[in-house]
């Protein structure tokens, strides 16, 4: 009988496509809903790459690992910026995107029924990709603040566990865990046996004093963690497709057979886009980074206009805002009536793992892909279908 895989069948359909879907069909809609910046790599490093591919040795096969001018570069990055020096036993990857990054490191790492344990709320891609390799996803709560329970996650240990995974800063809360936290959740990696995926692909996007940390910083960390960055999100390259992985250097062997096997190398012209982007520095997108805060703010104090039926955590980090909502039978409904009644979109809770939605209707709102006055207009609207909704 001809049928799809029934690992596949058993991972759910991705929701940015299907909300996408709902937005295409009702124009002038609004979307809250994707995860990406508003702004674009700098347009004189787009205007320079013609003369880069000059080379007709780079339209070839390349490293496996990623072009050497980038790998330094991207070792100096990390020193610097993470305080992770990968001469102390680690490897850099650069991968098409950091979700290329995760795929490799878990088809690299994990066996059928292997346990990856996910704090709740989980980004959604890295469920399925555990899914996906026949894995099973163990998901732990957090706390209220959406920070980490160290007690759960303990508690979630069993003897086919084989990582613990964390974002930070989070993706859908925008929570920037504790680095005690941190350090708590690499130590318990280290006396169990067990690897810490640290996923820093927000690394850049931190508020209110709060600051991001790299647990591979940590001495001896460099044994047991995988670090998972991107050019995704700070440098606004998300349909480039270029990130990275950083990992132990005894595990090169296996990462290199996968990354073969799926890519062979990351597109060339993306890599150098990557590599002008770190020669420029940081510094360049403290603009843009100070107008999402202002934007973060804005938003956070138009949302209280739903104070008594809606409520949310101040987190510190990412573009995202994670709204509890009174429950409702029908989560999709909701969806499907805010763009059709109101032209304004968001992603539904379910989709990370809050799946209780008869008990609370979460809806994560995306700040960062508009300017400041389209934001504004989309989180009016997503006000008043809430209101209309609920009939308040």
């Amino acid at each position: 009988m001809k049928r799809s895989s029934l690992r596949i069948d058993g991972v759910d359909t991705p929701i940015i496509p299907t909300v996408a879907a709902l937005v295409r069909e009702h124009p002038g809609t609004i979307s809250l809903g994707q995860g990406v910046v508003r702004y674009g790599p700098p347009a004189d490093l787009i205007r320079a790459l013609p003369d880069k591919l000059a080379d007709p040795l780079l339209h070839r096969y390349q490293a496996v690992g990623g072009i050497a001018p980038l790998t330094e570069a991207l070792a100096a990055k990390l020193r610097d910026e993470n305080g992770i020096e990968l001469a102390r036993g680690m490897q850099v990857m650069v991968t098409a995107g950091s979700n290329m990054a995760f795929l490799n490191a878990v088809l690299a790492l994990g066996d059928p029924g292997d346990e990856f344990i996910l704090p709740l709320p989980f980004y959604f891609n890295q469920e399925m990709a555990i899914r996906m390799a026949g894995y099973v996803p163990v998901c732990v709560p957090t706390r209220p603040d959406y920070q980490l329970d160290l007690a759960a996650i303990e508690r979630a240990i069993t003897p086919r566990t084989r990582a613990i995974i964390t974002v930070s800063p989070n993706n859908p809360t925008g929570a920037v865990y504790a680095e005690d936290d941190l350090r708590a959740v690499n130590a318990l990696c280290a006396e169990r046996g067990l690897y810490h995926f640290s996923d820093e692909a927000y690394e850049y996007f931190t508020f209110d004093g709060a600051r991001h940390f790299s647990p591979a910083s940590i001495p001896g960390a460099e044994r047991h963690t995988l670090t998972f960055q991107s050019f995704s999100k700070g440098w606004g390259m998300a349909s480039w497709r270029c990130g990275h992985v950083v990992y132990p250097s005894d595990l090169a062997e296996a990462m290199n057979k996968v990354q073969d096997t799926n890519l062979i190398c990351a597109p060339v012209i993306s890599q150098l886009l990557a590599l002008e982007s770190l020669r420029l520095g940081r510094r360049a997108l403290e603009p843009e980074l100070q107008s999402l805060a202002s934007v973060r703010v804005q938003v956070h104090q138009a949302l209280r206009a739903l104070d008594g039926l809606a409520s949310f955590a101040s987190t510190q980090g990412a573009f995202y805002v994670m709204l509890r909502l009174p429950g409702i039978d029908d989560p999709l409904g909701f969806t499907r009536a805010m763009v059709a009644r109101h032209r304004v979109a968001a992603i539904p809770g379910f989709a990370f793992g809050f799946t209780d939605t008869r008990q609370a209707n979460y809806q994560r709102l995306s700040f960062g892909s508009l300017d400041a006055a389209t934001v504004a207009e989309g989180v009016q609207r997503f006000i008043a279908a809430v209101r209309d909704w609920y009939g308040r």
